[in-house]
């Protein structure tokens, strides 16, 4: 996937219009720490199968990945968050996003490895 489906390079761009790259550096690691959670989350949600928990913690990494000018994990958190699907589904929904939002994290440090 290229840079620009995976960032939101408008948005990176702004901050860094203001903001150190080290001040980036360290949004992304604090994002990381965060979706490690998030991500731990959502699966204790399918363990426990609770709709409630799979809705909140999708819509809080949401809001974290769009902050991140994380596109597509963002995008993929939007058609999940809500769905009623069976649960094994929603299990394969966060194989999907973990591996996407790995693939997002490499792509935003490569960008910050070339600015």
């Amino acid at each position: 996937m290229t840079t620009t489906q995976q960032l939101d390079l408008a948005l990176i761009n702004g901050y860094l219009e203001v903001l150190d790259l080290e001040v980036i550096q360290q949004m992304l690691d604090l994002y990381r720490q965060q979706s490690i959670l998030y991500l731990t989350a959502i699966s204790a949600a399918i363990d426990e199968t609770n709709d409630k928990t799979w809705q909140e913690q999708c819509h809080k990494m949401k809001g974290a990945a769009a902050s991140a000018g994380l596109c597509q994990v963002h995008q993929k958190l939007i058609a999940i968050e809500k769905t009623t699907e069976a649960w094994q589904v929603r299990a394969d929904h966060l194989s999907a996003l973990a591996l996407l939002n790995q693939q997002a994290i490499d792509t935003f440090k490569q960008w910050l490895d070339a600015q």
